[in-house]
């Protein structure tokens, strides 16, 4: 009986690569990188997952083995490979990147419920109580910071039936994948193999049609954070090394078909988008932006799907309203259920699994099993940043793109932090080691190096690009977050250092 239950547990080859393909592949990617490079976006996207995907995830693996009984996760990890003072800023760089994810969803989650109820975008002529000076930006801003309040308040309460909800958004964005792939196959059946963003031989893959990445060089390096970020969540495949059937030979195996099968599903998600949107036509409008891309392009899908067929203008129209709705309301659920679990997972990760001391006064009480003073005061340092960010100035456009610069330098940087433990980790011949991809000390510190300066260039050029083109804000709103929260937890583990290490 019990064995039957244990092989029951074991995954197997294809659960293992479904199980980090869904943990990993996120759609919005697809349409994002299309509006940032065109076709160009693909050979960044391959040359990421060499260089980052696969060897990071086998990293992931050897720390899952080693540690797979430690309850304090990455902390764990980093602190026994490195040092306690290592692991606790890098784990609260770690948690500090899902921080500003909320500050950016806070304020995007808007734009998919205009698309669900209006069909298209429309936030950018939103006046929150009909009051002219609080446009676009603004409004959602404040509108962000309802949410937070909200979400945090029902969070608190611990209602299990809202997320039972929004996990329907899983599935209706997995639906998104297929409407997609099936829409542009038949979009170029009915233009008979024309694409909408026609092939020019090798320069349309290494040329982006956007004028500011075109002889951009520095805008082409600060593309590969956008990679990055698309292949982030693979920290999630350290816990399943144990978890595999016949893990020596399968784990490798499915995180090299995972990294393939990733890769070629967002270049060929790029390629398809083409087939069905001009970037010049359709792309290259002052109302399309890093927070409406998706919605702009699947409903270009539904109008071009239309025209295909010979559908009347006003038909077409109707389908691309009635696609962007679909996304729209996939889109909406998705978000909110990763809100309401976001807004204390990390959180409550990164208390449970570091020293109880660390944190001052009552901040790591527990009640109901959530830190629920810990979350207001994680609520009041959102929107708080919110604020900021939304009544900075500038146009849709720009707001979106600081928030997704911001997001994707928060949510790779710490990924630096695990990967430089890895080589220590190596090293110390007390890890007792069940699973071992690298094999020596040497391979280890190689890929490290490699995986290390991926991240680091990345970010570097993303961080450097904004400011080179006269948008000092972006640049400093890109770092601010990171050296915010680094001081900080530099400051706390300090004090806990002062009260009870040295003593």
């Amino acid at each position: 009986m019990s064995e039957n239950i244990k092989s029951t547990k074991h995954l197997s080859l294809v659960s293992l690569v479904l199980m980090i393909f869904t943990s990993v592949y996120g759609f919005n990617n697809i349409p994002r990188s299309f509006y940032k490079m065109g076709y160009a976006a693909i050979p960044w996207y391959i040359l990421s997952g060499i260089t980052f995907f696969i060897p990071f995830a086998f990293m992931m693996a050897e720390f899952g083995a080693a540690f797979k009984n430690e309850k304090g996760g990455i902390y764990s990890w980093m602190e026994k490979s490195v040092g306690a003072k290592f692991a606790f800023m890098g784990t609260f760089m770690w948690y500090a990147s899902y921080v500003v994810w909320m500050v950016n969803v806070a304020s995007g989650v808007w734009v998919p419920i205009s698309n669900a109820i209006f069909g298209k975008d429309t936030t950018q002529t939103w006046a929150l109580f009909g009051i002219t000076g609080l446009t676009g930006p603004k409004t959602l801003g404040l509108l962000g910071i309802l949410w937070i309040i909200l979400v945090t308040y029902v969070s608190t309460k611990g209602l299990e039936k809202i997320k039972k909800v929004t996990s329907l958004g899983g599935t209706a964005v997995a639906l998104l994948n297929i409407v997609l792939f099936v829409g542009a196959i038949a979009v170029l059946i009915g233009n008979h193999g024309q694409l909408a963003q026609p092939v020019v031989g090798l320069s349309s893959f290494t040329s982006s049609p956007n004028p500011a990445y075109t002889g951009n060089i520095i805008s082409a390096f600060a593309f590969i954070v956008f990679a990055l970020f698309a292949y982030g969540g693979i920290e999630v495949v350290g816990g399943l090394v144990d978890e595999t059937e016949n893990a020596e030979k399968t784990f490798p195996k499915g995180v090299v078909i995972s990294a393939v099968v990733i890769s070629i599903g967002y270049s060929l998600g790029i390629f398809l988008t083409g087939i069905f949107t001009n970037w010049a036509t359709v792309m290259n409008d002052k109302s399309v932006h890093l927070g409406n891309a998706g919605y702009v392009v699947m409903g270009n899908l539904g109008y071009a799907l239309g025209q295909a067929f010979g559908a009347s203008e006003a038909t077409s129209l109707a389908m691309a309203h009635g696609i962007a709705r679909f996304v729209g309301i996939s889109m909406f659920l998705a978000l909110a259920g990763a809100f309401f679990t976001l807004m204390f997972s990390p959180l409550k990760q990164l208390i449970l699994g570091t020293p109880a001391k660390l944190w001052p006064g009552k901040l790591a009480k527990m009640k109901n099993g959530l830190p629920q003073r810990a979350m207001w005061i994680q609520a009041a340092i959102v929107c708080v940043m919110i604020a900021l960010v939304s009544f900075g100035g500038d146009n849709m456009s720009k707001f979106f793109d600081v928030l997704v610069s911001m997001t994707n330098v928060a949510m790779t940087l710490p990924y630096m932090f695990i990967a430089f433990a890895f080589a220590p980790f190596k090293k110390n011949k007390d890890i007792i080691k069940p699973f071992e991809i690298f094999k020596t000390d040497r391979s280890a510190v190689i890929w490290t190096a490699i995986v290390m300066f991926t991240v680091g260039f990345a970010n570097f050029f993303s961080i450097l690009q904004p400011a080179l083109e006269g948008d000092l804000k972006t640049t400093i709103w890109s770092i601010a977050g990171p050296i915010f929260f680094a001081a900080v937890a530099w400051i706390m583990y300090w004090s806990y250092e002062k009260k009870y290490i040295n003593n």
